[in-house]
C-alpha cells in the first residue's frame, strides 16, 4: 500500500542539471531535515485530538444552549488543525511506514473530520506531480471557478457571468467547502470507479461512525434549530479556514500548460508562493506557508520546513529561479486580483 505524495525530479534546473538539485538534496539530507520528527508529532497529534474531543465534550455538557455556537467556531478551527496532521501523514512525514501513515490518516480524516482520506491522497498526489498545470492539476479544474481567461471565454453565457462574479463569490464558496469535502468523500467511497488506494471497507466504516456520532450528538443535546445552526457555523468555519489556508499557496502564481517543458524544480517553485510570518503563521497555516520547500521536499516534516528555507532560497537565487514570498494579506490580495482577472473572458479567441 503506497500512500506517499509527490514525485521525484527527473531533471534538475537548467544551468546546473540534475547535479545541482542533487547537491541541494544532499545538503538538506546531511542537515537532518528529512528525518522524522517523532517527538513533535507524538505531542502535537494527541493534543490536537484532545482539544477537539474537549470541544465536543463541551457541546454535550452545555446541551440545549446557543452558547454552543462558540464551540462550533472552535471545532471548525480544530477540524482544520486535524486536517493539517492528516496532510502530513499523507506525505509520510509522521511515521516511517506507509501503513502507519495511512492508518493515522484514515483515523484523523474519515473518523475525525468526515472525509475520504484515500480519495484525498490520490488527488493530492496528482496536484504535487502537476501543480498549476491545466487539465492535470485536479485543484484547478474548470468548475465553480476558472483560472484563466481562456477558460472563462469557453463557458456558456451563464458560466461567463458566474466567472465575472467569482471574485465576489469566492469567500461564500469557501463557506461551503467543508460540506463539499464531505460530499465528494461519500461519492469517492461509494462510487463504482475509485482511484483512491487503501481499504474501502475501513474507510466507509470510519466515515459512517463519524456521521452517526456527529448527527447523533447534535440531535440528542440540541434543539432542531440549534442543531441546524450549529452545523452551519461549524462547517462554514471549517471550510473558510481550510480554504484560506490553501488558497494562498498557488492561486495567482504561474499557470502552466501540459506542453510547457519545465524541469522539476521550476515546475514546483514557479507555481508556489511562500507566506512570511512567525510561529503564529506557521501554526495557523499548518506549515503550508513554506509551500516552495514543501513542494520540493514533500516528505520533509513540517517543523523542518522553516529551517530549510534559507538553503532553498539561496539555491533558487544561485540558479536564477524566482522565489516568491509575500506577507499574508498581500497573498490574499494577489489571489483576489487573479480571480478578478481570470474571470473576465477574452471577447474573442483566435
Amino acid at each position: 500500500m503506497t500512500m506517499t505524495t509527490g514525485t521525484a525530479p527527473t531533471r534538475g534546473p537548467a544551468g546546473g542539471g540534475a547535479t545541482a538539485y542533487a547537491q541541494l538534496s544532499r545538503q538538506i539530507k546531511d542537515l537532518g531535515l528529512l528525518r522524522r520528527r517523532s517527538t513533535y508529532y507524538s505531542v502535537k497529534t494527541p493534543l490536537t485530538v484532545l482539544a477537539v474531543a474537549g470541544g465536543w465534550l463541551g457541546v454535550a455538557l452545555l446541551g440545549d444552549s446557543w452558547w454552543t455556537l462558540i464551540l462550533a467556531v472552535f471545532l471548525g478551527i480544530g477540524y482544520v488543525q486535524i486536517a493539517f496532521i492528516g496532510h502530513d501523514a499523507g506525505h509520510r512525514q509522521v511515521m516511517r511506514s506507509s501503513r502507519g501513515n495511512y492508518l493515522l490518516g484514515v483515523a484523523l480524516g474519515n473518523l475525525g473530520i468526515g472525509m475520504s482520506y484515500g480519495w484525498w491522497v490520490d488527488k493530492h498526489n496528482r496536484h504535487h506531480a502537476h501543480p498549476n498545470v491545466i487539465d492535470r492539476d485536479p485543484d484547478i479544474p474548470v468548475g465553480a471557478l476558472v483560472h484563466t481567461r481562456e477558460q472563462a471565454a469557453l463557458r456558456s453565457t451563464a458560466g461567463r457571468l458566474l466567472s465575472r462574479l467569482q471574485v465576489y463569490l469566492f469567500v461564500p464558496m469557501l463557506l461551503l467547502e467543508g460540506l463539499h469535502l464531505h460530499v465528494v468523500g461519500v461519492r469517492a467511497l461509494l462510487g463504482r470507479t475509485r482511484r483512491a488506494r487503501g481499504s474501502r471497507s475501513l474507510e466507509i466504516g470510519l466515515f459512517t461512525l463519524h456521521l452517526l456520532g456527529y448527527v447523533g450528538l447534535l440531535v440528542l443535546v440540541l434543539t432542531p434549530w440549534q442543531a441546524v445552526v450549529f452545523g452551519a457555523v461549524h462547517q462554514g468555519v471549517f471550510g473558510l479556514y481550510m480554504g484560506c489556508s490553501f488558497a494562498p499557496n498557488h492561486k495567482g502564481m504561474r499557470i502552466l500548460t501540459a506542453e510547457e517543458d519545465l524541469d522539476y524544480v521550476r515546475r514546483q517553485v514557479l507555481t508556489s508562493r511562500n507566506i512570511r510570518g512567525g510561529r503564529l503563521v506557521d501554526f495557523a497555516l499548518g506549515g503550508l506557508n513554506y509551500q516552495v520547500e514543501h513542494h520540493l521536499f514533500p516528505s520533509m516534516p513540517r517543523p523542518n520546513l522553516r529551517r530549510s528555507q534559507q538553503h532553498v532560497r539561496q539555491f533558487c537565487l544561485a540558479h536564477g529561479i524566482d522565489y516568491c514570498e509575500t506577507g499574508l494579506w498581500e497573498s490574499y490580495a494577489r489571489v483576489f486580483r487573479h480571480l478578478h482577472a481570470a474571470g473576465r473572458p477574452l471577447e474573442t479567441l483566435d
